[in-house]
């Protein structure tokens, strides 16, 4: 088989990857996307939030999206990256054994949403088992909700989805004792704690009907549930490149994993960028998508600079000995571009992405 060198690999082929697919595509560079299927949000009946797509089902979304990009070249394909390695380029190697070659690794796999361990939460994920109330708030407004506590995070989520209905009740469940200053604050906007465990959920034709206690039986009218899943990202065969998942904090706590990097999405390995949820796992999709083409610019100024270098007959950029400060005094600074209107990137002090290389 030939085999296929690329500017840059995309691997991952949801609204992040494909927007940062678009944008190197647009910038004339050699894209392969790779995509293995099963979105985040596959369970979800529609998107939201989305300027000019809300409403959208999730297969239509990545359909357009997909379209769109090839109009400019770039190739996807379906495949499930087991190993990437590299030497002069990345090696990634797909299940089939299939074999491809990038200058350059853009990382937007996503992650895996682990949910609490209560019979029914699984079948009704993304239906009527929720988390985000920007994402799925407004179809259940007005309605009877739960808020399952499993770690602190629940009294700031039972407060916020108060935003949405006045029904809502928060299930001790596993969850932390509320604090003195919590139970007032519940206490002041109507939302009453419901202690011991749930057992599971019951359904009436297909949908949430009730929350069943543990305690024999006792049983709370619920149309909603929220849960706080743990987050791990997707990205297993990052390890031979010495990346790996870090805590990811949020409100003071570790409320799962995360794949580190700036704010270009410039990893501590270089030549690897990530975006999307598996770098930032509370990023809505249109956050998400922000963050692929913001790191595809990145990524592109990165290979101009390699490029000129190369012109120069001057050593890459991304060589072996040559630190951020001297790759920044030669021809091109790899700080955030700025272009001015000679269209030459400028350097205007701001904060590198030097991780990245």
């Amino acid at each position: 088989m030939q085999e296929q060198h690329y500017d840059v690999v995309v691997i991952g082929g949801g609204v992040a990857g494909l927007s940062g697919a678009l944008a190197l595509g647009r910038a004339r560079r050699s894209v392969l996307v790779i995509d293995s299927g099963g979105p985040r949000n596959m369970h979800a009946e529609n998107l939201h939030t989305y300027l000019g797509r809300d409403g959208t089902a999730p297969g239509e979304m990545l359909r357009i999206a997909r379209d769109e990009v090839r109009r400019y070249g770039v190739m996807v394909r379906e495949g499930t990256v087991v190993e990437v390695s590299r030497d002069k380029s990345f090696h990634v190697v797909l299940a089939d054994t299939s074999v491809v070659h990038a200058r350059r690794l853009l990382v937007t796999t996503g992650l895996t949403d682990e949910l609490p361990d209560v019979p029914g939460i699984a079948q009704l994920w993304g239906k009527d088992v929720l988390y985000c109330p920007y994402c799925h708030g407004w179809e259940v407004r007005d309605e009877t909700i739960g808020v399952l506590a499993t770690d602190g995070r629940a009294v700031h989520q039972a407060l916020h989805w108060r935003q949405w209905t006045t029904h809502i009740t928060l299930f001790q469940h596993t969850g932390p004792e509320p604090t003195k200053e919590e139970h007032l604050q519940l206490a002041a906007r109507g939302i009453p704690v419901v202690r011991g465990t749930v057992a599971r959920l019951d359904t009436t034709g297909g949908r949430l009907s009730h929350l069943r206690l543990s305690d024999g039986g006792t049983a709370y009218p619920c149309r909603a549930l929220v849960i706080a899943p743990w987050f791990r990202p997707r990205a297993d065969f990052l390890a031979p490149l010495g990346v790996k998942p870090a805590d990811f904090i949020s409100g003071g706590q570790v409320i799962g994993r995360h794949i580190a990097a700036d704010e270009a999405g410039a990893t501590g390995a270089r030549g690897v960028w990530v975006a999307g949820n598996v770098t930032s796992p509370l990023d809505q999709l249109i956050a998400a998508a922000a963050a692929g083409s913001r790191a595809a610019m990145a990524i592109n100024t990165h290979l101009i600079a390699e490029e000129t270098h190369r012109a120069l007959n001057r050593p890459s950029p991304i060589g072996a000995g040559h630190s951020p400060s001297s790759i920044q005094k030669g021809a091109l600074s790899l700080r955030r571009p700025w272009w001015t209107a000679s269209g030459v990137v400028a350097d205007h002090g701001r904060s590198g992405v030097s991780q990245g290389w």
